[in-house]
Protein backbone atom coordinates (compact mmCIF):
# COMPACT_ATOMS: atom_id res chain seq x y z
CA UNK A 1 0.00 0.00 0.00
CA UNK A 2 1.20 3.49 -0.98
CA UNK A 3 0.83 7.20 0.21
CA UNK A 4 -2.56 8.39 -1.27
CA UNK A 5 -1.58 11.12 -3.67
CA UNK A 6 -4.04 14.51 -4.87
CA UNK A 7 -6.99 14.39 -2.68
CA UNK A 8 -9.62 16.73 -4.06
CA UNK A 9 -11.57 16.30 -1.41
CA UNK A 10 -9.52 17.70 0.99
CA UNK A 11 -8.48 20.35 -1.01
CA UNK A 12 -10.77 23.14 0.79
CA UNK A 13 -10.31 21.55 4.22
CA UNK A 14 -8.23 22.40 7.67
CA UNK A 15 -4.72 20.98 7.61
CA UNK A 16 -6.12 18.72 10.54
CA UNK A 17 -8.11 16.59 7.65
CA UNK A 18 -5.22 16.43 5.53
CA UNK A 19 -3.17 15.49 8.87
CA UNK A 20 -6.13 12.90 9.04
CA UNK A 21 -5.48 11.44 5.18
CA UNK A 22 -2.16 11.43 5.57
CA UNK A 23 -1.35 8.87 8.65
CA UNK A 24 -5.21 6.66 8.09
CA UNK A 25 -4.12 4.45 5.69
CA UNK A 26 -0.75 3.51 7.83
CA UNK A 27 -1.18 -0.15 8.59
CA UNK A 28 -3.38 -1.27 11.86
CA UNK A 29 -4.32 1.46 14.32
CA UNK A 30 -0.50 3.32 14.00
CA UNK A 31 -1.88 6.11 11.77
CA UNK A 32 -4.91 6.75 13.34
CA UNK A 33 -2.94 6.75 16.89
CA UNK A 34 -0.45 8.58 15.60
CA UNK A 35 -2.67 11.21 14.27
CA UNK A 36 -4.76 11.04 17.84
CA UNK A 37 -1.65 12.16 19.42
CA UNK A 38 -0.78 14.97 17.33
CA UNK A 39 -4.27 16.48 17.85
CA UNK A 40 -3.30 16.04 21.71
CA UNK A 41 -0.21 18.00 21.33
CA UNK A 42 -2.02 20.59 19.55
CA UNK A 43 -5.21 20.88 21.78
CA UNK A 44 -3.07 19.54 24.94
CA UNK A 45 -6.64 19.39 27.00
CA UNK A 46 -7.50 16.79 25.33
CA UNK A 47 -4.64 14.72 26.70
CA UNK A 48 -6.79 14.09 29.67
CA UNK A 49 -8.80 11.04 28.22
CA UNK A 50 -5.75 10.07 26.06
CA UNK A 51 -8.35 9.79 22.81
CA UNK A 52 -8.04 7.73 19.76
CA UNK A 53 -9.28 9.01 16.67
CA UNK A 54 -10.82 5.73 14.80
CA UNK A 55 -13.39 7.76 12.44
CA UNK A 56 -13.00 11.33 10.67
CA UNK A 57 -14.90 12.22 7.63
CA UNK A 58 -16.97 15.29 7.10
CA UNK A 59 -20.54 15.24 9.13
CA UNK A 60 -19.09 11.90 11.22
CA UNK A 61 -16.45 11.65 14.23
CA UNK A 62 -15.88 8.38 16.18
CA UNK A 63 -13.26 8.30 18.94
CA UNK A 64 -12.67 6.04 22.25
CA UNK A 65 -11.42 6.76 25.50
CA UNK A 66 -10.25 3.65 27.90
CA UNK A 67 -10.95 4.52 31.54
CA UNK A 68 -7.34 4.99 33.19
CA UNK A 69 -7.60 5.26 36.80
CA UNK A 70 -7.20 9.45 36.79
CA UNK A 71 -10.78 9.23 34.79
CA UNK A 72 -13.09 7.17 37.34
CA UNK A 73 -14.85 9.39 39.51
CA UNK A 74 -15.23 8.49 43.64
CA UNK A 75 -17.81 6.03 42.81
CA UNK A 76 -15.25 4.19 40.17
CA UNK A 77 -16.89 5.16 37.20
CA UNK A 78 -16.43 7.09 33.93
CA UNK A 79 -16.18 10.76 35.20
CA UNK A 80 -18.84 13.01 33.69
CA UNK A 81 -16.86 15.33 33.13
CA UNK A 82 -14.09 13.65 31.59
CA UNK A 83 -17.20 12.21 28.93
CA UNK A 84 -17.79 16.07 28.62
CA UNK A 85 -13.96 16.37 27.47
CA UNK A 86 -14.02 13.11 25.03
CA UNK A 87 -17.78 14.58 23.16
CA UNK A 88 -15.36 17.59 22.70
CA UNK A 89 -12.72 16.37 21.30
CA UNK A 90 -15.38 14.05 18.81
CA UNK A 91 -17.06 18.13 17.97
CA UNK A 92 -13.69 19.43 17.41
CA UNK A 93 -12.39 16.66 14.91
CA UNK A 94 -15.95 16.50 13.72
CA UNK A 95 -15.65 20.70 12.89
CA UNK A 96 -12.01 20.28 11.87
CA UNK A 97 -13.34 17.34 8.87
CA UNK A 98 -16.39 19.15 8.03
CA UNK A 99 -15.79 22.91 7.98
CA UNK A 100 -13.79 24.40 5.19
CA UNK A 101 -10.95 26.68 5.59
CA UNK A 102 -13.06 29.67 4.15
CA UNK A 103 -14.70 29.51 7.19
CA UNK A 104 -14.12 29.31 11.03
CA UNK A 105 -15.79 27.99 14.00
CA UNK A 106 -15.83 27.75 17.90
CA UNK A 107 -18.13 26.17 20.79
CA UNK A 108 -20.78 28.05 22.11
CA UNK A 109 -22.54 25.81 24.71
CA UNK A 110 -22.77 22.30 25.81
CA UNK A 111 -25.54 20.47 27.35
CA UNK A 112 -24.64 17.10 28.78
CA UNK A 113 -27.24 14.41 29.89
CA UNK A 114 -25.91 12.00 31.95
CA UNK A 115 -28.19 8.66 31.02
CA UNK A 116 -26.16 5.68 33.18
CA UNK A 117 -23.32 4.67 34.52
CA UNK A 118 -20.38 3.35 32.84
CA UNK A 119 -17.28 1.36 34.42
CA UNK A 120 -15.39 0.79 31.27
CA UNK A 121 -14.66 3.20 28.32
CA UNK A 122 -16.41 5.11 26.31
CA UNK A 123 -17.26 5.39 22.47
CA UNK A 124 -18.20 9.20 21.69
CA UNK A 125 -19.37 9.67 17.36
CA UNK A 126 -20.21 12.66 16.27
CA UNK A 127 -22.84 13.59 13.35
CA UNK A 128 -24.41 16.28 11.72
CA UNK A 129 -26.16 15.72 8.70
CA UNK A 130 -27.15 17.02 6.79
CA UNK A 131 -23.94 19.60 6.83
CA UNK A 132 -24.82 23.44 6.20
CA UNK A 133 -24.71 25.01 3.30
CA UNK A 134 -21.62 26.95 3.95
CA UNK A 135 -21.93 29.04 0.70
CA UNK A 136 -24.74 30.78 2.64
CA UNK A 137 -22.89 31.52 5.82
CA UNK A 138 -22.16 35.04 5.09
CA UNK A 139 -22.39 36.17 9.13
CA UNK A 140 -22.68 33.24 11.47
CA UNK A 141 -24.85 30.66 12.26
CA UNK A 142 -25.01 28.31 15.49
CA UNK A 143 -24.85 24.39 14.70
CA UNK A 144 -25.99 21.70 17.41
CA UNK A 145 -23.68 18.53 16.89
CA UNK A 146 -25.13 15.82 18.89
CA UNK A 147 -22.48 13.30 20.30
CA UNK A 148 -23.74 10.20 22.04
CA UNK A 149 -20.96 8.14 24.48
CA UNK A 150 -21.82 4.62 24.35
CA UNK A 151 -19.90 1.88 26.28
CA UNK A 152 -18.55 -1.60 25.26
CA UNK A 153 -22.19 -3.03 25.93
CA UNK A 154 -23.51 -0.37 23.46
CA UNK A 155 -25.40 1.34 26.02
CA UNK A 156 -25.59 5.16 25.84
CA UNK A 157 -24.06 6.77 29.08
CA UNK A 158 -23.85 10.71 28.11
CA UNK A 159 -25.39 12.42 25.60
CA UNK A 160 -24.05 15.84 24.56
CA UNK A 161 -24.88 18.78 22.18
CA UNK A 162 -22.32 20.95 21.75
CA UNK A 163 -23.21 24.11 19.92
CA UNK A 164 -20.90 25.32 17.77
CA UNK A 165 -20.46 29.32 16.38
CA UNK A 166 -19.37 29.13 12.03
CA UNK A 167 -19.02 32.50 10.53
CA UNK A 168 -16.84 33.50 7.60
CA UNK A 169 -13.19 33.51 8.21
CA UNK A 170 -11.38 36.60 8.55
CA UNK A 171 -9.20 37.30 5.25
CA UNK A 172 -5.68 37.88 5.67
CA UNK A 173 -4.13 40.39 2.89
Amino acid sequence: MGRPTGDTITDDRRDTFRVWHRLDWLPGPFGTRLFSVAAALKAPYFVTVLPHVRVLEPGRCVVTASRWWWMRNHIGTFHAIAACNLAEVAMGMLAEASVPATHRWIPKAMQAHYLAKTTGGLTATATVDPLPDFATITSGVEVVVPISLVDAAGVESVHCDITIWISPAKRRD
